[in-house]
């Protein structure tokens, strides 16, 4: 697994290089990863959107800032994304601003289909559903938590709609980002203070 990481870890970006990479791609009509399409590329432009939005109007609320500023070993938060994923769009600004509280944590992103080796070990119900966030120890790349791809709430409300009506469908995803944007970030924060709680 270390082996996967440190290939992983290499093609890591920033945040900031995340985000121009998107842009940049968008503007050749294009999304990250292997697949392309109309639809790729329009959940593309929307999620770019949603992102900014995000940055601008996030907060980071006074418990989290305190489970943040405990943290007392060097770690890396590695998140497995794609430009067109709706649910990293909603989560990538809130764990970024996170991080930026604490300078022992960096934040690096890597695109989930070029690194099918690092996503296959952190698999959802046997699916490659990201966005997946690795909290790992700098000094050791040993993995201390993995979460997602969604908080808690969101993941409730998908297993109970997917038994009641099967798949997500429209409708569905229109109500998750209803209640991303009333739910302001809050239970992302609330789900990483547990995590971070647990490993410092």
């Amino acid at each position: 697994m270390e082996k996967i990481i440190k290939k992983s870890l290499a093609k890591a970006m920033d945040y900031n290089s995340f985000k121009s990479l998107v842009s940049e791609l968008i503007k050749q009509k294009k999304s990250t990863g292997k697949n392309q399409s109309e639809a790729l590329l329009n959940y593309s432009i929307l999620s770019e959107r949603r992102m900014k939005r995000l940055d601008k109007t996030i907060k980071i609320n006074s418990v989290t800032k305190n489970s943040i500023l405990k943290i007392n070993k060097e770690i890396i938060f590695l998140i497995l994304m794609e430009s067109w994923c709706g649910d990293g769009a909603q989560i990538l600004p809130i764990l970024y601003k996170m991080t930026a509280l604490s300078s022992k944590i960096d934040f690096k992103v890597v695109l989930r289909d070029e690194n099918e080796a690092l996503m296959n070990l952190f698999l959802t119900n046997g699916g490659k559903a990201i966005p997946k966030l690795l909290i790992i120890e700098k000094e050791t790349l040993k993995i201390l938590q993995d979460w997602g791809p969604r908080p808690s709430v969101a993941t409730k409300m998908v297993t109970n709609y997917k038994k009641e009506n099967g798949v997500l469908d429209a409708t569905f995803k229109k109500n998750l980002q209803v209640w991303y944007n009333k739910d302001k970030g809050m239970t992302t924060q609330s789900d990483l203070v547990e995590i971070l709680e647990s490993i410092t």
